[in-house]
């Protein structure tokens, strides 16, 4: 490798880096290198959607980060997974394909990524997708990445009763969150083809391997990029203690995520002066905003007992387990093949709200995320929390040592706006789940139980139970020039540098409400036109829905009771 160069390198084979692979590599007319530090995702375990909880807690496929001590949630150092190997953390993922409200995109444009406002997305997130319904004004019909919505909802009455139950509360019921209309009660979506995980590696690296101007590198580690004066010229990588350097002839291209991405930067020598100095860097060019900006979804589940044996905690025995698993493997169909999140919602927690900052994702079984059973007998929970926080966080490296851990502080529930904005949440689902719908199937609440009911009690559980949805981004940060935070400008380039993008989850600008796999292969799907000199797909002109009366009214009409 130390004699041949690269048009392009890619560090990261992630959610973005599997695009970019097979979108850079398409038209044969540039050479490219795919930098991955893990090894093959090829496990069945992996490729089983029903056992997801087995690679998240797999050191093979998961980094592994925890949190520092987080001050406004009793000092407790919350688990950060990241995944490792191809397709990144689309392998270790809950497959859930969400692309986020019409308005998150806007809200990018206002905060400076001037042209990937909703109608200039859009059309990548068509062109990514095969869409199980087909094509539409929405929907993409031949993209490489398939999505489906599991088993549909069939053989559970639980994912129909929660969505009958919030239209009883007076909330939209949706089609399709991710076409006209985001907000209301429906069928969920994920990442899943003929019964298996849709990884990016899936979907868009393996398809594109035998390209003779495609070359995988794997369980090889960039350290940094490498610099002529200001110049990014290639990267110095280790792999089985061994040190090289690589060139790139065109530019260098991370993909490695919110945490990585930022990571390299600082020890390639972009970043805060603080951070670099501590960690004994010599800067090549210092940018206060790589690292800042750390943004991430919180979550709890909220659990009922369920009076009837229709849930799946009767599934959770080691026979149950068998026989679920060799259908799988021989049919690729029944429980096997879906992630049990099938039906949703997403909606606003107050007036004056334009579009929903609260997302559901309703399970059949009361269980943690390990799949341990949470009670003896049935249950169900749905995963919920506010997803348009105000707190802000940052990663750090702690030393120029590419092996060392990253400094990770969320700061969650750092912003007051963030701890009110929970006490909605507990109090609206309750009300959801108390909705004649649910009659037939609700019974006490296990978590976090009725003596839970003022603010102060809220706070305090919410404090002790909070969890990571596991939707960092935000570290590297698009937006234009003049903004001291900004990092990459619209195009994904580096400010004040040449030769370096960051194509990933690092450059939102704000998070959209929803898990940011989908966004993100959008995001390497539009970056790929920009770095070939492609045109842009024309804008989009598809309608989206927003509550007349938003202004006024937190949901559409009264509750039934």
């Amino acid at each position: 490798m130390t004699d041949k160069t690269f048009d392009y390198i890619i560090v990261g084979a992630g959610s973005a880096g599997c695009v970019l692979a097979n979108r850079l590599t398409e038209n044969g007319k540039h050479s490219v290198l795919l930098i991955e530090a893990g090894g093959s995702d090829r496990n069945i375990l992996v490729q089983m959607p029903t056992a997801l909880s087995y690679p998240m807690a797999s050191k093979t496929y998961n980094w592994g980060y925890n949190s520092e001590p987080e001050p406004a949630v009793n000092n407790r150092q919350i688990t950060s997974p990241r995944g490792k190997g191809l397709g990144g953390t689309s392998t270790i993922n809950g497959m859930v394909y969400v692309r986020g409200h019409a308005c998150d995109f806007d809200e990018w444009e206002e905060e400076g990524a001037t042209g990937w406002g909703y109608a200039d997305c859009l059309p990548y997130f068509k062109r990514a997708e095969e869409w199980q319904g087909g094509e539409d004004i929405y929907r993409g019909g031949d993209g490489p990445l398939g999505v489906t919505g599991g088993n549909n909802m069939t053989g559970n009455p639980l994912y129909q009763a929660f969505i009958d139950a919030g239209v009883e509360a007076g909330y939209p019921h949706t089609d399709d969150y991710n076409g006209l209309r985001q907000e209301g009660f429906g069928p969920m979506h994920m990442t899943v083809r003929d019964g298996v995980r849709e990884s990016t590696s899936r979907a868009y690296l393996r398809p594109v391997m035998k390209r003779p101007n495609l070359t995988v590198l794997s369980k090889t580690l960039v350290d940094k990029v490498v610099f002529e004066g200001k110049r990014a010229v290639g990267v110095a990588t280790v792999s089985n203690g061994k040190s090289q350097t690589i060139r790139a002839g065109k530019e260098v291209l991370l993909a490695s995520g919110a945490f990585a991405s930022p990571m390299i930067l600082q020890r390639s020598g972009i970043g805060p002066a603080d951070v670099l100095h501590q960690a004994g860097v010599t800067p090549v060019h210092l940018s206060q905003g790589v690292g800042q900006n750390l943004q991430d979804h919180t979550e709890v589940y909220f659990q009922f007992h369920c009076t009837q044996p229709v849930s799946l905690n009767n599934k959770l025995g080691l026979f149950s387990k068998f026989l679920i698993g060799a259908r799988w493997f021989f049919f690729k169909n029944g429980l096997g093949a879906t992630n049990h999140f099938e039906s949703c919602a997403f909606i606003r927690s107050e007036a004056g709200r334009k579009s929903p900052d609260i997302q559901y994702h309703f399970l059949p079984a009361a269980m943690r995320y390990d799949g341990t059973p949470s009670v003896d007998g049935h249950g169900f929970q749905v995963h919920v929390g506010p997803n348009k926080p105000k707190s802000r966080g940052q990663v750090s490296i702690r030393s120029a040592d590419p092996t060392d851990e990253p400094s990770l502080l969320f700061n969650y529930l750092g912003h007051e706006e963030d701890v009110a904005a929970w006490r909605r949440c507990i109090r609206l689902t309750r009300e959801i789940i108390a909705q004649p719908a649910m009659d037939a199937f609700r019974g006490p609440e296990i978590q976090p139980g009725l003596d839970i009911a003022t603010d102060d009690e809220i706070d305090i559980w919410v404090r002790e139970n909070l969890e990571s949805a596991y939707h960092p981004c935000g570290t590297a940060r698009m937006g234009q020039p003049e903004d001291p935070g900004t990092v990459v400008d619209t195009e994904c380039c580096v400010l004040g540098v040449e030769g370096l993008r960051v194509v990933d989850a690092s450059i939102f600008p704000t998070v959209p409400n929803g898990n940011i796999n989908a966004p993100t292969i959008m995001v390497a799907e539009k970056a790929a036109d920009l770095i070939l000199g492609n045109a842009s797909l024309p804008q989009s002109d598809a309608p989206v829905w927003i509550s007349d009366d938003w202004k006024n009214s937190q949901r559409e009409r009264a509750p039934l009771r």
